[in-house]
């Protein structure tokens, strides 16, 4: 595959967001930082499964973080790990709402 896709449920809603990143997010733990194609990082990914989300942020040169109790999956990707048009999507909401960040804008607008 050339791309993660991260479900969440909600046991408030009726929601199920989908995060789809077309760059690899960087898995942050707490021995250190995994990125795709290191051993253990398909491990590290499914470590968060039956986690809860504690935070989200997203911000300039910092571009998107998702907080759980052990770690963070992060989407900062350089120039260089560009594969097409666009860094991540979420989708999966009632309303139909939905979110695309490419580079250039928003919290990826260091990326040209």
């Amino acid at each position: 595959m050339d791309y993660v896709q991260l479900c969440f449920d909600s046991d408030a809603s009726a929601d199920m967001p989908i995060l789809t990143c077309d760059v690899f997010p960087v898995v942050h733990t707490e021995i250190g930082q995994l990125r795709e194609g290191q051993i253990g990082y398909g491990d590290a990914l499914r470590a968060f499964i039956p986690g809860h989300v504690v935070a989200t942020a997203e911000a300039f040169e910092a571009g998107l973080r998702v907080e759980f109790p052990n770690g963070a999956i992060v989407l900062r990707p350089s120039d260089d790990e560009l594969v097409g048009p666009e860094i991540a999507t979420l989708s999966g909401f009632v309303d139909r709402a939905w979110m695309c960040w490419r580079p250039g804008e928003d919290a990826f607008e260091y990326l040209h």
